[in-house]
């Protein structure tokens, strides 16, 4: 089976601490897929937050997710406390990408994801540009 490979790209935009909840667990008794995709979300609306911005509202545009992908690397459990790093990945006009560097708070990796988000007018219901506000917070002017 060909699995996935993402690479983080250096210029980390922000970390978030984020605890892992018991309702975070699976029947596994480990974090689940489903809520590592929630972990990944909170990551993103916490940076968008920092800059004053939300999904709906990013700088004048809001914010659709187009694709998602993860890299799983290590068991999370109960009790842990996770480091997501998030860095800015390629960009055009209309979308950009986001990583996501998840480690425990040993240092250890959990995993690696990449969000593709679109830009989105719900009013026109159609792709919208990209922002200057978007840029600046991507580290782009």
């Amino acid at each position: 089976m060909a699995r996935i490979k993402l690479t983080m790209p250096e210029k980390i935009l922000t970390t978030i601490k984020i605890p892992v909840r018991i309702t975070d667990l699976n029947y596994g008794n480990h974090v689940g897929n489903d809520a590592m995709v929630s972990i990944i979300h909170e990551a993103r609306m916490a940076w968008l937050s920092e800059n004053g911005y939300s999904e709906l509202d990013a700088a004048g545009t809001s914010l659709i997710m187009g694709d998602l992908a993860v890299e799983y690397k290590k068991e999370s459990k109960y009790g842990d406390t996770l480091t997501v790093a998030v860095a800015a990945g390629e960009t055009t006009r209309l979308s950009f990408e986001l990583y996501y560097r998840i480690s425990n708070q040993n240092g250890q990796l959990v995993a690696i994801a990449k969000t593709g988000l679109v830009c989105y007018d719900y009013e026109l219901g159609k792709t919208s540009q990209l922002t200057e506000g978007l840029k600046k917070i991507l580290g782009l002017s």
